[in-house]
């Protein structure tokens, strides 16, 4: 009864993200009660393994013991204070951890609220940088397929029409460069070839780069090879372009190392990072570079050459408590060594997919797995009907189109797993 009582309150006054609300007529909303763990429940007793985290957020599980334990603590001396002028132990603490933790000479922390929010700190960052070396760089450079948020300037430097062709009038210039085709070497030379073709032509008037390493979420989780960053990097450090990494998603852990960019051995000149830094509980992004970059904003007082961004909850105690305390389970806990367990054992019921006659392909970078379903057109809602059986079955997916994937938080164990996987196998096996 509290499930359809909350529902239809719900559809009277909210209006939900990434949503047609018309499906809601016949797909009905499920109201949460509380989780725990890789678990969320509803009212009625119902029980969903988390199989995306909660959109890419969720590290450590639902109501992870230590990361409430250390947000109570947080709550009973300081929630939050303004940072422009103030300075609190919570940022302090976060800011010198990440700085040991990231890839070399990203030495500064800017911080936001969220993904979008610090892609844009970035982009505006490379921009102002450039300008304040004498250099009018106004354009930017984007993969194909790509995808880095929903504000104008994260959509402006998108590539996914569903999320970007409406908003086309209002976006910045940009450029796409071709994404590596496939997870082969070759691909990645080829791609990286076309993007030094495109800087030896107008290197004069990019500022940056930005990619998201190694997968394209919301591109259907496109995965290359890391030879791909390792060029790009070495082709911006030629043409004065800088490069802009967006972990938001592949950030801390997914991709089998603590950051995606330490696959090819790399340091961006910005390096954005969100999701699940606080384990996902709270909203918080930060924009790390390098002590250069932080030196052209660095003068006597000038309105121009300041670096004049702010957000009212920039480093927000209570987030930073929650990513402190999401750093110590990756210190204390070595949990990239068992992702990496848990990654092989994903791999093997990954495989069996491959028996089921509209499966094109499969592909897999860490904890994230895909599967692609053949060619359907968009109007069949084969994503649609994958999530509702998933519902029907205890597993939150939620494909992208034709794709379904696995993103789960790291604490799932393998009889778990067993579950997540073998309700999609059959879900995608009826269609």
């Amino acid at each position: 009864m509290k499930n359809e009582e909350l529902k239809n309150r719900d559809l009277d006054v909210i209006w939900h993200p990434c949503t047609q609300m018309k499906d809601h007529e016949t797909l009905p909303l499920i109201p949460i009660k509380k989780a725990h763990g890789v678990y969320i429940e509803d009212f009625e007793g119902n029980q969903y393994i988390d199989a995306i985290s909660s959109w890419w957020v969720n590290m450590f599980g639902h109501t992870n013991s230590y990361i409430n334990s250390k947000i109570k603590e947080q709550l009973d001396t300081l929630e939050h204070v303004i940072l422009a002028g103030f300075t609190h132990e919570q940022v302090v603490r976060l800011s010198e951890r990440l700085v040991k933790l990231t890839p070399t000479n990203l030495d500064k922390c800017f911080y936001s609220d969220n993904g979008s929010s610090a892609v844009e700190v970035a982009l505006k960052m490379s921009f102002h940088s450039h300008l304040n070396d004498g250099l009018k760089k106004p354009i930017f450079v984007s993969l194909t397929n790509s995808y880095h948020g929903e504000t104008i300037g994260a959509l402006s430097v998108g590539d996914v029409e569903l999320y970007k062709d409406t908003y086309a009038p209002l976006l910045i210039k940009t450029i796409q460069t071709q994404v590596p085709q496939d997870m082969s070497i070759e691909a990645a030379q080829n791609a990286a070839k076309k993007f030094e073709e495109l800087c030896s032509k107008r290197a004069d008037e990019i500022s940056a780069i930005i990619l998201e390493p190694l997968i394209q979420g919301a591109g259907y989780m496109h995965m290359y090879h890391p030879e791909f960053l390792l060029l790009v990097r070495e082709i911006c450090t030629k043409y004065n372009v800088h490069l802009i990494a967006d972990e938001v998603m592949v950030g801390f852990g997914r991709t089998g190392e603590l950051f995606a960019c330490t696959k090819a051995n790399i340091s961006p000149d910005f390096l954005v990072l969100s999701k699940g830094l606080t384990g996902g509980y709270l909203p918080l992004s930060v924009v790390l570079t390098s002590n250069d970059i932080y030196a052209k904003f660095y003068c006597d007082y000038n309105e121009h050459k300041a670096f004049l961004h702010s957000h009212s909850y920039t480093g927000n105690a209570l987030a930073c408590a929650a990513a402190n305390a999401t750093l110590d389970i990756f210190e204390n806990e070595n949990i990239i060594e068992k992702n990496r367990v848990l990654a092989s054992y994903m791999s093997l019921k990954l495989e069996a997919f491959l028996a089921l006659e509209n499966v094109v392909e499969i592909r897999q970078t860490g904890m994230i797995c895909v599967v692609v379903l053949e060619g359907y057109k968009p109007e069949d809602r084969i994503g649609l009907k994958v999530y509702d059986y998933g519902l029907k079955h205890g597993v939150l997916l939620r494909p992208l189109g034709h794709v379904v994937y696995f993103m789960p938080p790291y604490i799932i164990n393998e009889s778990e797993i067993d579950t997540m996987m073998d309700v999609a196998f059959e879900a995608i096996k009826q269609i």
